[in-house]
């Protein structure tokens, strides 16, 4: 099939975010000027450079999330896996402003060592992040319903259990990734596979 998007897909629910899969989930943390703390999960998230090391989410509107890094400029990105699915969910929950996400989905606050907002203790993973900018995503019509927040990465935490002869085994994390629908996919060690760029060159050689 083929469609213009202007004019309707005729399916009973949009594809776009079937074809667009899988996207990562930036499981974002974010404390306002008066010290509330916000985590939500974001499938609108990817790393972006680098040199240096940058990250983004884009939010539906000014949520929590998007006013809270405008208010403060940091946040935390934590790595959300199938073992923390349910936790990661239970985020997602619209729940009123001042009420506990970590504390709804039973989850522990870690404190993070160069920003504010803390991290998911039981995550192996998190990217503590400084603000570059917000950017509304204009549209070619229209105002901007999605807001941009662009981070630059200036501290790390990696759960040691997954670090082996130098290298973060990825797939023994088992993070989740966001397909369309209801849908989700994991990544694991039986989907693994290795190929090098040309030339033999690719990441590590660039990186030695």
């Amino acid at each position: 099939m083929f469609y213009e998007v202007a004019q309707g897909h005729g399916l009973p629910y949009d594809p776009f975010k079937a074809l667009v899969a899988p996207r990562p989930v930036g499981w974002v943390t974010t404390m306002s000027a008066s010290g509330a703390i916000n985590l939500s999960p974001y499938s609108f998230f990817n790393a972006v450079s680098d040199k240096p090391h940058m990250v983004c989410f884009s939010s539906g509107g000014y949520k929590d999330a998007i006013t809270f890094v405008q208010e403060t400029g940091e946040f935390v990105c934590n790595m959300a896996t199938f073992d923390l699915r349910d936790a990661m969910n239970a985020t997602s929950a619209p729940l009123p402003r001042g009420e506990s996400e970590f504390d709804h989905a039973g989850l522990t606050k870690a404190p993070s060592r160069l920003v504010r907002p803390p991290r998911v203790a039981e995550s192996p993973v998190a990217l503590e992040c400084k603000l570059i900018r917000v950017l509304p995503l204009e549209p070619l019509e229209g105002e901007a319903s999605y807001i941009m927040a662009i981070g630059q990465v200036i501290g790390i935490h990696i759960d040691d259990a997954f670090i082996h002869d130098g290298m973060v085994d990825t797939a023994a994390m088992k993070p989740i990734a966001r397909a369309g629908y209801k849908d989700y996919f994991v990544a694991q060690e039986s989907a693994k596979f290795s190929i090098a760029r040309p030339a033999g060159g690719g990441d590590l050689k660039r990186e030695t």
